[in-house]
């Protein structure tokens, strides 16, 4: 419908609001635009539509950050196979991250358990709700460390984030540089009430019972921080050779 005039201004002609007002100032009448409900409701879809797009340029960036690699990319609740019931404290750990006030978790248990892959999906899931989050190990914290002259600006770099992950703890080096950088890590997210979420091979004897004094440091505080969950079953790496040496046969066949 078109518009109209009406009483010296214009008329939306679909929702018939005034789109002009009259005003006097002084011996002049001006009559400038308004906003109908049309163009109200227009302007409004536009700027959600760009708060969309503002959300997800920052969801991709948080997660281009997390991640070094496209296949942790991958590691989503939707790619799970829920074999266990980690799966369903994963996603509850999600859903009352905020309620949790700043619980961490440590995921233990032999290699090819899944470990990691939740620990992604976690991650994965913190972001898409506006979260930020870094998943590293500390041999490569500790690489950055020696290639900077600024190491505490790195170390509060990583209390930034919303969560940390450190993969694989107790695969690195036992040195005292790396003990120091450990226990300094760990510390400072302690200090700041920022959660971690840990993934290691040892076992909870190995951590509770350490003959290293510098590692029962290190265990101590985060038996402070985390609630501890051992990642039972079989090496899933294992049933992936099951599915390879079967797609063998068949090119074989072929």
């Amino acid at each position: 419908m078109k518009d109209f005039t009406k009483d010296g201004i214009t008329y939306c002609g679909k929702c018939k609001e005034p789109k002009e007002k009259i005003l006097y100032i002084g011996n002049k009448t001006i009559k400038p635009h308004c906003m109908c409900k049309c163009e109200r409701e227009q302007a409004k879809k536009r700027e959600a539509e760009e708060l969309k797009i503002k959300n997800l340029k920052k969801i991709e960036r948080n997660r281009n950050i997390c991640f070094e690699s496209p296949e942790q990319m991958a590691f989503t609740f939707e790619s799970d196979d829920k074999l266990n019931e980690l799966s369903t404290i994963a996603r509850n750990y999600v859903d009352k991250f905020e309620k949790l006030n700043n619980t961490g978790l440590v995921l233990y248990g032999s290699v090819g358990t899944g470990k990691t892959f939740i620990a992604c999906c976690i991650a994965n899931a913190l972001i898409d709700k506006g979260y930020t989050c870094l998943i590293t190990n500390f041999p490569k914290i500790v690489n950055e460390l020696q290639g900077t002259f600024e190491k505490q600006k790195y170390i509060d770099r990583l209390v930034e984030f919303d969560l940390l992950i450190i993969d694989d703890l107790a695969s690195e080096r036992k040195t005292e540089f790396m003990n120091e950088m450990v226990t300094n890590v760990i510390d400072s997210r302690y200090r700041n009430g920022k959660p971690v979420i840990i993934t290691t091979n040892l076992t909870a004897q190995e951590m509770e019972y350490s003959e290293d004094v510098n590692r029962q440091r290190i265990y101590s505080r985060l038996y402070e921080m985390c609630m501890f969950y051992q990642v039972k079953g079989k090496d899933r790496r294992v049933n992936k050779q099951v599915e390879y040496k079967n797609i063998l046969e068949e090119l074989k066949n072929d």
